[in-house]
């Protein structure tokens, strides 16, 4: 299986991103209460969101999620999709690097259009980096791979996941092809392509090879660092025991990784912890020597991944039932 897979059909349902969240089981205890005042107190005004949403309100990306206007965010980043998945289109010197590409039935509807609407010809994609293999962020791979010639990447893990997945009886849904295997992302191993060059680090618990990627963004020709966790847990109760533990690990790995790097832009392939809308609207009016929005500065995005780390936390109390 692990040989190059012209036409691989899985159900999508086997491959989604995020199950829909289920109902609590029983209210949260004095316990748990007390761990997500401390996440509140540290979230703050600016995290609010984020925290509510991890800590008390998950729910998975659904295709209802309303779409957003394509858009041009950084002087060479697009971000295309809807509120709930974003895929994101880099320029470089030598073409363009897309991250994620949208469910398989969004090649048609999202993608391509978007890239109409931008002005971007898809045939400049060289490189489609996936951040884990789930069909939400690898339905349009397959597309590039075949009709442009764009190379695939994605951690050796998920390559496995995607090509050997779990079972799951009684689901349904229609089916998504896989690309064909392809390259293999790796911490420490960058991805480049002309003068771009994307960093990946390694943050399993999602899926076993879901990754984090660290590269820059030029914004008003100033060059910023930014960063995307590419294997945010949004629905906890259905991840396992092991992936749990593994993401409360790998989310203070990637702060380590980002602190290093000096981030201060925020991007999320699945936004719903932090509104894409709201960001894109202050976009349209921005004037000279605004700040960007999507520039949340060091020390916030230290806090970012602080709050999704408590509210791992959180959930682990849940479930040990503390």
């Amino acid at each position: 299986m692990r040989n190059a897979i012209a036409a691989v059909v899985l159900s999508t349902a086997v491959l989604a991103g995020q199950p829909q969240a289920a109902s609590p089981a029983k209210p949260d205890s004095d316990a748990v209460k007390a761990l997500v005042e401390k996440v509140k107190k540290l979230a703050g005004p600016r995290w609010a969101d984020e925290e509510h949403f991890f800590c008390e309100a998950p729910r998975a990306n659904s295709p209802s999620d309303p779409p957003i206007e394509p858009a041009k965010i950084f002087d060479n980043v697009y971000a295309i999709g809807d509120q709930g998945t974003v895929a994101y289109v880099i320029r470089t010197s030598a073409g363009l690097l897309m991250i994620d590409s949208l469910s398989p039935n969004d090649t048609q509807t999202k993608l391509l259009p978007g890239f109409q609407t931008l002005g971007l010809d898809p045939a400049m994609v060289k490189i489609v980096v996936v951040g884990h293999g789930h069909a939400d962020h690898f339905g349009g791979a397959p597309y590039f791979q075949e009709h442009f010639g764009s190379k695939i990447y994605l951690s050796d893990a998920d390559w496995n996941l995607m090509e050997n997945p779990p079972a799951r009886g009684g689901r349904g849904g229609p089916p998504a092809v896989l690309p064909r295997h392809d390259q293999v992302l790796a911490e420490g191993h960058p991805v480049v392509l002309g003068d771009f060059r994307l960093m990946p680090v390694a943050v399993p618990g999602h899926t076993p090879g879901s990754m984090g990627f660290i590269f820059p963004v030029n914004d008003n020709g100033k060059t910023r660092m930014g960063a995307m966790y590419a294997g945010t847990i949004l629905t906890p109760g259905f991840v396992s025991d092991e992936g749990l533990a593994q993401y409360a690990e790998s989310v203070p790995h990637f702060e380590e990784e980002t602190k290093k790097a000096g981030v201060e832009v925020e991007l999320q392939n699945h936004p719903l912890m932090d509104p894409i809308q709201p960001k894109l609207d202050q976009l349209k009016t921005r004037q000279s020597g605004q700040p960007n929005p999507f520039v949340v500065g060091r020390g916030e995005y230290q806090k970012f991944l602080r709050v999704m780390a408590a509210c791992t936390e959180v959930n682990i109390a849940r479930r040990r039932g503390l």
